[in-house]
């Protein structure tokens, strides 16, 4: 967790299921002088004992979120820590955060009735009091904005077997959390309606198309940048290799 008293600054890409934030996370990574922070997943997918809790809660959610949510949290900051104590000044950029858990996710789990009333007051109680002891706020968001369509397009198409059951009636609602985070910014948090939010036009694949990574790397840089003194720029961009 990057502590309040702590040199860390960071900023953190948002986006729906399936924007590309993976992608796009590694393509910043190598242009930009960043310490990327991937989403542990992958520890989700293996917590040990054979277990996989990303793939219990899809498959009952109902039993699973609050349990699957409490260790999202967890492990982000045990992720984020790990890698602040590799080099503590350099600048972070993560593959979401434990806000978007908050306001998108483990909402959207409680409205849907994933999580009962009790535990969603549990969780937010535990939640506000650790960010607000512990965590600094971070210098900016990078929000992949995508059509839900376009996003279950591509959920469909990379076919991990725990997302087999989610639909798109899903993944719209998670957009729509999105942009009530996001941009309208409702219900959220005094201390993070003053960070400042890039939006980017995330609908065109951008992963083999040089154009695309360009005006994408262009318009991180700058709001990087503008938040950061100094050049974050690693190497110009280059024609992607066939």
């Amino acid at each position: 967790m990057v502590q309040k008293s702590g040199k860390q600054r960071y900023f953190i890409i948002e986006g729906n299921i399936g924007a590309g934030k993976s992608t796009f996370l590694k393509m910043l990574k190598q242009y930009l002088n960043i310490q990327a922070v991937v989403e542990p997943h992958e520890q989700w997918q293996n917590i040990g004992d054979g277990h996989n809790i990303l793939e219990k809660f899809y498959m009952d959610p109902k039993r699973w979120a609050y349990t699957f949510q409490s260790y999202a949290f967890v492990s982000r900051v045990m992720n984020q820590q790990a890698h602040a104590r590799i080099n503590p000044y350099a600048i972070q950029v993560l593959e979401r955060s434990v806000f978007s858990d908050r306001y998108c996710f483990a909402e959207n789990a409680y409205e849907l009735g994933y999580m009962n009333a009790l535990e969603w007051k549990l969780y937010k109680e535990w939640f506000s009091w650790l960010v607000d002891t512990y965590m600094s706020q971070p210098e900016g968001f990078i929000y992949l904005k995508t059509k839900p369509e376009i996003c279950y397009e591509r959920l469909r198409k990379r076919s991990r077997h725990e997302e087999a059951t989610v639909s798109l009636e899903y993944i719209s609602k998670l957009h729509d959390k999105h942009e009530k985070w996001l941009i309208a910014k409702e219900g959220v948090a005094p201390a993070l309606k003053d960070v400042p939010v890039l939006v980017l036009d995330c609908d065109s694949e951008f992963e083999n198309n040089r154009a695309e990574q360009e005006r994408h790397v262009q318009d991180v840089g700058a709001f990087l940048m503008q938040h950061i003194p100094g050049d974050i720029h690693r190497s110009p961009i280059s024609p992607i290799s066939t």
